[in-house]
């Protein structure tokens, strides 16, 4: 596929802008505001609609997790929504991985036996991309590689998916808030249609999560975690989302969430994770969530019928 000029379309000035111009943000985020409680609208459950399920880390109990063979399987399976991690490599490379370290689901320590404890961080994007980040699942994917964003950004354009992207880690790289700003205006996913429908970055960290905010403030952001209810408010002025682990979700703590209105003036949306069984999917599905985050989503999708 053909490289996109630095020089991003129309449509991704906007983002641009928001990321370079400070006096520029509140201007662009209010038009993409006005066109989002209705994008949204359509993605909500509501009484008698099933939450969306997301595929996480792609449709990672079938490929291994991250690479573009899971977001490939979550494509094949019929699902829009991908979520990823984001890590960057010793010279800058933005790559998608979850683990800090490389050892456990590459050949790193093969490799490059002496480089210990095998941090991201401590490696450059051309040491990365020389390791196979598939045997470790299984034979069929011998030779996988470990995706930059860039690469990763255009597999689901290419698959027309949505993207749940996480910033992992993310004091342990400065800057890098702005930084996945910049790569997602250059691959064009800071135009208006995307902002509004397709993209949405978290993080556990909430310096983060704001910092987005005040840098991009038209894309949706979301909070992983589940702050006590007393500090929702709080956490409305920056994010759209409140993301916990499934095992403190309940009806009440959903209510609480949705009962709010987050920093685009609409109800905070909840996103649990990570479900890979039929019980608990019914669970918080019962419970009132917006969506579920699953490394098996086709599992989650026939136990709540979307």
């Amino acid at each position: 596929m053909a490289m996109r000029p630095l020089t991003v379309a129309a449509g991704a000035l906007l983002g641009l802008s928001t990321l370079f111009l400070s006096a520029t943000p509140a201007a662009s985020a209010a038009g993409v505001a006005a066109a989002l409680p209705a994008a949204k609208a359509a993605a909500k459950p509501g009484p008698g609609r099933a939450p969306v399920v997301v595929a996480h880390r792609g449709a990672s109990a079938y490929a291994p997790e991250n690479t573009l063979a899971a977001v490939d399987a979550a494509h094949d399976l019929g699902f829009a929504w991908v979520e990823n991690d984001v890590q960057r490599t010793r010279d800058g490379e933005l790559v998608v991985l979850h683990d800090e370290s490389l050892a456990r689901t590459t050949d790193v320590e093969e490799v490059f036996p002496d480089r210990a404890p095998w941090r991201v961080a401590d490696f450059t994007a051309a040491e990365v991309a020389r390791l196979d980040a598939g045997s470790w699942f299984g034979e069929e994917f011998a030779g996988e590689r470990i995706p930059t964003l860039e690469q990763y950004l255009r597999r689901v354009e290419a698959n027309g998916q949505r993207l749940l992207l996480e910033l992992k880690k993310p004091t342990l790289y400065p800057g890098v808030e702005s930084q996945t700003l910049k790569e997602l205006a250059n691959e064009g996913w800071l135009d208006r249609q995307h902002v509004a429908r397709r993209l949405v970055i978290q993080s556990f960290e909430a310096g983060t999560v704001r910092t987005v905010h005040e840098l991009a403030p038209e894309v949706t952001t979301g909070f992983l975690g589940t702050p006590a209810a007393a500090d929702l408010p709080g956490y409305a002025a920056f994010t759209d989302q409140i993301n916990p682990n499934h095992s403190t979700v309940t009806a009440d703590y959903v209510s609480e969430v949705q009962a709010l209105e987050g920093a685009h003036g609409r109800p905070l949306e909840v996103f649990t994770w990570t479900v890979d069984d039929a019980a608990t999917a019914r669970r918080v599905a019962e419970a009132g969530v917006d969506g579920i985050i699953s490394n098996a989503p086709d599992v989650v999708r026939d136990a709540v019928g979307r």
